[in-house]
């Protein structure tokens, strides 16, 4: 009976020592341990967490994915030497193909150290335009936004990390919120809009009145935090002609970014109803 019950516990340890030594079956279980405790921290994170939880989901993910390279990095350290000398010779091949991700995982470490945006930021890179999703060590996910309208178009952009080492990175989160939109309307030269300058001024002022303090307020956290003078928050018009001669009248107003479009609307309409207006005085 002693002897069994021996054999069967030495049985036991032999086949626990030899799991593990078994780096499969120890890379295998990392991994599953590593996973199964984000997808446990996730549903935590849903169900305590009520603001930033996309931030904090997106960086819980960073977090697994770095603990994961390194646990198998550590696993497999003496192969990887081995098979780093074995083909040291292909070394520059290898280096070439795969520079793009040798790029995104820098691309990664830079945005991570330098934090030029977070998530839920209103960014431009390149000709991109669009809302910070997530990031992960390969790309950059967007919710593609219509830089001119304010608004998403319901795209998701995945550009790959490293892209953000040479593309310029702007972050327009400012842009979320209130934002200085410029719009220009072009007329023929029949009329002088300098006579009805004075209305458009008095129904752009109306069409922000609402919104003034706020937006006064909204201005001065910009120029504090980005320690420069910008315009507004008051309504600016001028007039000036194309280079065939027609008559341009531009616009600046600083206005909530969700009433801009609305806002361009109803100067528009007020515009046309004064240059016609005007235009049937003068034919009289």
């Amino acid at each position: 009976m002693i002897e069994t019950f021996s054999f069967v516990n030495l049985t036991a340890t032999s086949i626990f020592h030899t799991l593990m030594t078994n780096k499969i079956v120890l890379t295998i279980s990392l991994i599953l341990f590593v996973m199964l405790s984000k997808f446990f921290l996730v549903k935590l994170i849903n169900k305590k967490e009520k603001q930033n939880k996309r931030l904090k989901i997106n960086m819980l993910g960073n977090a697994v994915t770095v603990f994961i390279f390194i646990g198998v990095f550590n696993i497999w350290a003496v192969e990887f030497q081995k098979f780093a000398i074995s083909i040291a010779a292909f070394t520059v091949a290898i280096v070439i193909a795969t520079r793009e991700f040798i790029q995104c995982f820098i691309g990664f470490v830079y945005i991570t150290s330098s934090r030029p945006f977070r998530i839920g930021d209103w960014i431009q890179v390149g000709e991109d335009y669009g809302e910070v999703h997530s990031t992960d060590w390969a790309k950059l996910t967007l919710l593609e936004v219509d830089i001119d309208a304010y608004e998403y178009t319901g795209k998701t952009l995945y550009l790959p990390n490293s892209k953000l080492i040479t593309s310029s990175i702007k972050n327009l989160n400012f842009l979320k919120r209130y934002a200085m939109h410029h719009f220009t309307i072009t007329r023929d030269s029949t009329v002088n809009p300098f006579v009805f300058l004075d209305q458009l001024y008095v129904k752009a002022y109306e069409y922000c009145a609402d919104f003034n303090d706020v937006a006064i307020r909204y201005n001065q956290i910009i120029e504090s935090r980005l320690d420069v003078n910008i315009a507004g928050p008051d309504p600016k018009i001028q007039v000036a002609t194309s280079e065939i001669g027609d008559t341009q009248v531009l616009f600046t107003i600083f206005c909530p970014t969700d009433r801009a479009m609305a806002i361009e609307q109803s100067i528009t309409a007020d515009f046309m109803s004064f240059w016609f207006k005007q235009k049937r005085l003068m034919a009289t």
